[in-house]
C-alpha cells in the first residue's frame, strides 16, 4: 500500500505543477524529467504496491495474456520500449501534447506503459511468465539503459534547437532551447543508465553463488499453474474435435448404402 501511494505521489509530481506545466509548453528537459518519473519510478512502485490477485484479474483475458507473453520477452520488451519513446518524443507529437491536455494524457499513459514493460521482466508480476535468471536480467538492464534513450546523444551533439514548441525557455527556465535541450539530453541518458545499472548490480549480487543454483526460475505459485491450466483449457477450445478412429466415413456409407440398394434390384429380377 505505501509503495502504490509512493507512485500515485510520484505521479502527481509528474504530471503537476509546475513539472507538468514546464514539459507541457516551456521545457524540454522539464519533459524528459517527467517521463523518466514515470519509466523509472512510478512504473516500478505501481507495480509493486499492486496486489498479486488484481493482477492475476488484469492479466487473465486471453488477449491481454497473449500480448505479455510475447511482449515480455526480454528483446521484445527493449524494442518495445525503444519504439514508445521514441515515438513519444517526436516533434509533431510533442508540439501536439503541447497544445491538448488529451494528448498529454494519452501520451503520459503510453509512456507508463512502456515503463511497465521494462520493468515487468524484472520483476516478475506476472502469473505463468517467469523471469529470466539474474545474469539475463541483468544483461537486459544494461541494454534498456543504453538503446531507448540513443536519441539523448541527439540532443548533446545537434547544433540546432529540434522542437519549435520550446522556443521560449529562456523566458521561463533561463535556457536557450539549444542548451535546453543539451541538458535534456544529459538527463536522459544519466537518469536511465544511473538506475538501470544500479538495479542490474543488486540483482547479480542477490544471485545464488553456485552454477547449479545462478539463475534458476522463481518457484511456482497456486497462480502460475492456475493460469497455465487456462492456457491449456483455451488451446483445447481453439482445437476441433478430432473424430474417432475407425468412424466411416458418411460419404463412403451413402455410397455403400446406394450400392446395396442398387445390388438388390439387380438380384430382384434374378430371384422372380
Amino acid at each position: 500500500m505505501l509503495r502504490f501511494a509512493a507512485a500515485l505521489f510520484l505521479t502527481g509530481i509528474a504530471l503537476g505543477w509546475p513539472l507538468g506545466d514546464l514539459a507541457a509548453h516551456w521545457s524540454l528537459s522539464a519533459l524528459v524529467l517527467q517521463r523518466c518519473l514515470l519509466v523509472l519510478a512510478v512504473a516500478p512502485l505501481l507495480l509493486a504496491g499492486l496486489s498479486n490477485q488484481l493482477i492475476g484479474w488484469l492479466t487473465r483475458p486471453a488477449p491481454v495474456d497473449a500480448v505479455l507473453i510475447r511482449v515480455l520477452r526480454p528483446p521484445v520488451a527493449v524494442v518495445t520500449v525503444t519504439v514508445v519513446l521514441v515515438v513519444s518524443v517526436l516533434p509533431a507529437l510533442v508540439s501536439a501534447q503541447s497544445n491538448s491536455a488529451a494528448a498529454r494524457g494519452v501520451l503520459a499513459l503510453l509512456v507508463l506503459a512502456a515503463g511497465i514493460v521494462l520493468w515487468l521482466p524484472v520483476m516478475g508480476r506476472i502469473p505463468g511468465i517467469p523471469r529470466p535468471r539474474p545474469m539475463i536480467r541483468a544483461v537486459y538492464l544494461v541494454a534498456q539503459s543504453v538503446v531507448p534513450v540513443f536519441l539523448s546523444f541527439l540532443y548533446i551533439l545537434a547544433t540546432r534547437p529540434l522542437y519549435a514548441s520550446y522556443s521560449r525557455s529562456v523566458d521561463v527556465v533561463g535556457l536557450r532551447p539549444l542548451n535546453d535541450q543539451q541538458v535534456a539530453g544529459f538527463v536522459s541518458k544519466l537518469s536511465f543508465v544511473l538506475v538501470l545499472l544500479a538495479v542490474a548490480g543488486v540483482v547479480l549480487a542477490q544471485a545464488p553463488d553456485t552454477d547449479d543454483d545462478l539463475g534458476p526460475e522463481d518457484p511456482l505459485s497456486w497462480a502460475d499453474v492456475e493460469r497455465h491450466f487456462e492456457r491449456v483449457d483455451r488451446r483445447g477450445q481453439a482445437m476441433p474435435e478430432p473424430e474417432p478412429i475407425g468412424s466411416p466415413d458418411p460419404g463412403h456409407r451413402a455410397t455403400g448404402t446406394s450400392g446395396e440398394g442398387e445390388a438388390g434390384t439387380d438380384r430382384d429380377p434374378v430371384g422372380e
